[in-house]
C-alpha cells in the first residue's frame, strides 16, 4: 500500500514498506531484492491482499519496483502443505521486464458522484502490458435485424495486459489508491518512448 516517487534511491524504504506488511517480510524482501539486483529504487508500491479460500484465508503481497532501466514484479502467496512440501510454504515469483520494452501503462479512476466536480478517486485500476501476455475475448457477431438467423461468424479484441492491480479507497485506504496512482505516473513517464 506504499509508492514513493522522485529522483532518490527508496531501497530503504521499500524494505520498510515491505515489513510493515507483516506479511513474510524477510522473505518477500530477500525475493524483492534479488530480482532488483542492486539497482537504484526509482518508485514502488506494495500491495497486501487477502483472498478467500473454501474457509481459510490466503494472503497475496504484490510488489511493483521501478528501478532507473527495470520494472520488477513480485508476487508472494502462502500456501497449505501438500505432497511435496508437507509443511505450510510461501511462494515468490519476481519478472523483471527492461523499460524500453513496455508498450502501455493503462490508468483507470473511479470518481464517485462526477456531477459534484473532481474528487479524489474512489478506486483505481493500472494495467502495465509489454507483451509477455497477450488475451483475445471473442463473442459471436451479431446484426441489428433481430429476424437474423445468418452466421457472421465472431467479433474479438486482442488485448495486452501483463500486468494488472485494482486498489479502492473503502478496502485499502485513500493512501493506496494515491500511491497506485503516484506510481503509475512515475512508470508512465519513464516509458512514454521518448
Amino acid at each position: 500500500m506504499r509508492s514513493r516517487t522522485d529522483d532518490r534511491d527508496h531501497a530503504l524504504e521499500l524494505r520498510e514498506a515491505i515489513h510493515r506488511t507483516g506479511y513474510y517480510p524477510e522473505v518477500v524482501a530477500d525475493g524483492v531484492g534479488a530480482a532488483v539486483a542492486g539497482e537504484a529504487v526509482v518508485s514502488f508500491y506494495v500491495h497486501h491482499e487477502p483472498t478467500f479460500e473454501r474457509d481459510e484465508v490466503r494472503r497475496h503481497l504484490s510488489v511493483v519496483v521501478l528501478t532507473p532501466t527495470r520494472l520488477v514484479l513480485a508476487h508472494t502467496d502462502e500456501h497449505a502443505g501438500d505432497d511435496l512440501l508437507p509443511e505450510p510454504y510461501t511462494s515468490t515469483s519476481t519478472e523483471a521486464i527492461r523499460l524500453d520494452t513496455v508498450k502501455s501503462v493503462v490508468v483507470t479512476r473511479m470518481i464517485a458522484n462526477p456531477a459534484s466536480g473532481p474528487s479524489f478517486p474512489a478506486e483505481a485500476v493500472m494495467t502495465i502490458g509489454w507483451g509477455g501476455v497477450s488475451r483475445v475475448d471473442l463473442e459471436p457477431a451479431g446484426c441489428s435485424d433481430p429476424e437474423c438467423d445468418a452466421d457472421h461468424g465472431y467479433t474479438g479484441v486482442l488485448a495486452s495486459d501483463d500486468f494488472s492491480l485494482r486498489v479502492s479507497a473503502a478496502a485499502d485506504g485513500a493512501d493506496a489508491v494515491a500511491g497506485l496512482l503516484a506510481f503509475a505516473e512515475s512508470l508512465s513517464a519513464r516509458t512514454h518512448g521518448g
